[in-house]
């Protein structure tokens, strides 16, 4: 599967359960969208993902990608700590610039 560079980061950040490098995958202004709830730029988007990883201890495994000019869809398989793990999640993405401006997270 042929992925941006910056989506291929980020699952290697979410593996790695690295909130650093995987907060470094946004612009300082991104948006992301998960569970609910909103998190606005990089230092809300770190801490949002430190503490998912501290509780579900999420690794994804991407199944499917699919780009539409600035908008991307990668379906991942992601398991964890949580219930009803393994799970297929939508992550809908807008990229500019190398990086991601927006994320929001649906199954």
């Amino acid at each position: 599967m042929n992925l941006p560079k910056v989506i291929t980061d980020l699952v290697k950040a979410q593996n790695d359960f690295d909130s650093v490098s995987y907060a470094n995958c946004f612009s300082d202004t991104a948006v992301v969208f998960d569970e609910g709830k909103m998190y606005n730029g990089r230092k809300e988007i770190q801490h949002w993902i430190a503490d998912s990883n501290e509780h579900y201890k999420s690794v994804m495994k991407p199944v499917s990608y699919e780009e539409n000019e600035t908008k991307s869809i990668l379906k991942a398989e992601v398991s964890g700590n949580f219930p009803g793990s393994p799970i297929v999640l939508k992550f809908h993405f807008e990229i500019a610039n190398g990086q991601i401006q927006h994320l929001k997270v649906t199954d």
